[in-house]
């Protein structure tokens, strides 16, 4: 398990977003190591890779939302899907990996990338109508939604510096069974499965169970 590539963006004009400064959704493979830190609290603090933008804080950044990784084996079903080549870090995420599983992965597994950075797993990424411009691919948030092989957020543990190559280990895995995955359809197209978010305990994103609170108190459980 290993990292393909470490991707920073920069701010970019798009017309599909509200946000002053347009958009960071365009990251790019940097050669070199990048430093890797909490970057503070949603609202008011973007990425924690130094040297990626994060335009729209209302929606993304933030310690919970620190580093986005999506695997290089789910961009290439995507590749073959959409007959167009999808370079790494074309979704916008920080990290490409080759041979972690990302959709698989449990809300507060940990992961050590490289010697010193560790990271842990707090929620998927939704799809929102920048990425959809973005994509260029019509009804992309349905097709996204409905393959529910979103990618994860990560916050940062302990810090440290990465680059292309590095290892990445899976050195804690936590018993519940909330994935990547299930959190993502809990959160889009299957919401019976909301109450069963709250297993993740505190390492779950805090709007993820602020939802899964309020559906949870409406059924009654």
């Amino acid at each position: 398990m290993k990292l393909l590539t470490v991707n920073l963006g920069r701010p970019t004009p798009s017309e599909h977003t509200d946000a002053e400064g347009g958009t960071g959704i365009d990251k790019r493979p940097v050669d070199g190591p990048v430093a890797v830190t909490a970057p503070g609290p949603h609202g008011t603090a973007g990425s924690g890779l130094a040297g990626d933008a994060v335009v729209d804080l209302r929606h993304h950044g933030g310690d919970d939302q620190a580093v986005y990784a999506y695997a290089r084996e789910d961009l290439d079903e995507w590749q073959r899907e959409l007959g167009r080549e999808l370079p790494n870090g074309y979704f916008g995420e920080n990290l490409t990996t080759s041979g972690v599983e990302v959709t698989g992965a449990r809300i507060g597994e940990r992961w050590r990338v490289g010697p010193r950075l560790l990271l842990e797993v707090t929620s998927p990424r939704t799809p929102c109508r920048t990425f959809h411009g973005w994509m260029g691919e019509h009804g992309w948030i349905k097709r996204f939604t409905q393959a529910a092989v979103p990618g994860a957020y990560l916050r940062v543990i302990e810090p440290g510096e990465i680059r292309a190559g590095d290892a990445v280990d899976v050195v804690y895995r936590p018993d519940h069974e909330v994935t990547i995955g299930l959190t993502f359809q809990a959160l889009t197209s299957r919401r019976e499965l909301m109450p069963r978010l709250l297993e993740a305990g505190e390492a779950l994103h805090e709007e993820a169970r602020r939802k899964a609170l309020k559906y949870a108190a409406q059924q009654g459980r």
